[in-house]
């Protein structure tokens, strides 16, 4: 299952989800299940924001867990 490791990245560079969240200015509830991996899909555009604010790459934003299959259900 691919996910994002957008928490991980935050937690390392100091900043809080509360502080991403003001920057993306998107819904909570869709910024929660972006970040919480419960969405099936992100555009491109949200990949290059948040590219651009965690100063990353995309190899960076994502991240495969092969333990976990992915079920479809999220």
């Amino acid at each position: 299952m691919v996910r994002l490791n957008v928490l991980e990245l935050l937690e390392r560079q100091g900043h809080t989800k509360y502080w991403l969240y003001k920057q993306l200015g998107m819904s909570y509830q869709n910024f929660n299940k972006m970040v919480n991996n419960e969405t099936q899909s992100i555009k491109l555009e949200r990949i290059e924001t948040l590219c651009m604010l965690l100063h990353c790459t995309p190899n960076d934003l994502f991240a495969i867990d092969w333990e976990q299959p992915d079920t479809g259900e999220n």
